[in-house]
This record gives structure tokens, sequence and C-alpha cells, in this order.
């Protein structure tokens, strides 16, 4: 069963950069893809879209039956609450603990106190970091602060998970640890969908892989690595 459809999708930005062109793209509930490509390819955008930060300029894009295009601006919130999102910068409020910057997601659609605590205390220890619940961001290493934003990304219990270069910052040892985490939580159901240049990563996960090239869908791998394309 498809989960994401993009159907004919195009973006052109206003300054006539033509960032993804014609793709046509289906992706299974639970699966894990890569998708990869030069910089300038259009992972950024392709990413952006599916959260709905960009708008395709044509075609559709269906997130679990909802349209994502056609999501009013209020309303995207909504959407959002299906998705959890990390980063390659952390985006961690440095003045609240690990527990409170995971909390925070929650307390902003007024859950009772009970369930955000039983939800943090659950996602921090599937990251692995429940005895860490009281350290604040300067006290945590990179590869604990990036599990702390995917705890919060994945507190909500999200549908999809939507990873922009999460390793970008790391080095290879954190980013395999940090890898492990994402794909126990892709074996727990949660589609996740992850941009990276990361060249050894892509080889070692064995994922399905997607290479964009100047916007267009190039190839696609059920089990590809980077070795199986000329990508520099």
């Amino acid at each position: 069963m498809e989960f994401i459809k993009f159907r004919n999708v195009e973006k052109t930005y206003k300054n006539g950069v033509n960032a993804v062109y014609n793709m046509n793209l289906d992706i299974k509930k639970g699966e894990f893809v890569f998708v990869i490509g030069a910089s300038g390819s259009g992972k950024s955008t392709l990413i952006k879209m599916l959260y709905r930060e960009e708008r395709p300029t044509s075609g559709e894009i269906y997130l679990g039956g909802i349209n994502v295009a056609k999501v009013k601006n209020n309303k995207v919130y909504k959407l959002r609450r299906k998705i959890g999102i990390v980063f390659q910068d952390f985006k961690l409020l440095p003045k609240l603990t690990a527990y409170e910057n995971v909390a925070f997601a929650l307390e902003i659609y007024g859950l009772p106190a009970s369930e955000i605590k039983r939800k943090v205390l659950k996602a921090l220890d599937l990251v692995g970091l429940k005895s860490r619940t009281k350290s604040y961001p300067d006290q945590l290493s990179g590869g604990e602060q990036q599990r702390v934003a995917l705890a919060r990304a994945i507190v909500n219990s999200p549908k999809l998970l939507i990873c922009d270069e999460p390793t970008g910052n790391l080095d290879p040892d954190t980013s395999l640890e940090v890898m492990k985490v994402i794909e126990k939580i892709n074996d727990l159901g949660t589609t996740v969908v992850m941009a990276t240049h990361d060249r050894e990563m892509v080889n070692k996960m064995k994922k399905r892989v997607i290479l964009l090239d100047n916007g267009k869908l190039a190839k696609d791998y059920e089990k590809g690595s980077y070795k199986n394309h000329e990508v520099v």
C-alpha cells in the first residue's frame, strides 16, 4: 500500500530555478528510503514539500491519502503532528533539559502532564537516553543531542519520520549509532525518508535508494548503495 505518492510533481522557485521536474514516486508504509544526489539535485526541495514547508508548482503529493499541497496554512500543524522531522543541526533549546526539550513538543498540544511524562520517557528510552533526562544540551555529546532530537521527533508516534542530513555534523562512529536508532524506529513501523550525502552510511544500510539528478528521479534501487550510482 502506497503511503506517499508523488504524481507529476514540479517545483519552480520564483527565481526561475526548476528544483523538481516531473516527479512520480511511490513509497510504501513502513519503508526506509534514502534520497541521494549531488548538491542542487532537488533533495531538500523534495523533503520540504513532504512536510509542506514548500508547495509544488504543479502536480500532487499524497501522504496517507491527504493531498499535502492542498492543506491550508492554518491546518499545516495538524499534518505535522503525523510527521517527525530531524535536521542536521539539532535545534535543541539550550536552557531546557533533554526531558524538557522532548516534552515541549507535546505541551504545545495541551496534553495532560501524566501522558506527556509517559510519552517522553518512552521516547527517550527508545533512543537510549532514559538516564540523561536531566542533562542540558551542552552536557551532551553531538550524538546524544541528535538522539534527543530524534526522541522529540518520535514522541507523538508519527507515521512518517523525515530526516534531512541527520548525520551531517557527526563523526562516522556516532553517525552509525544514530542510524541504528533510526533503523530501530523504522522496525517499529514508522516510515523513514532520509536525504543524505553520507555515502558510507548508505552503503552499509542496504535500504531502498532514490537518486535525484537535476530535479529528476534518475535511479531507484530497492536495496542500493552509492556504489550503484555515479554521483559526485
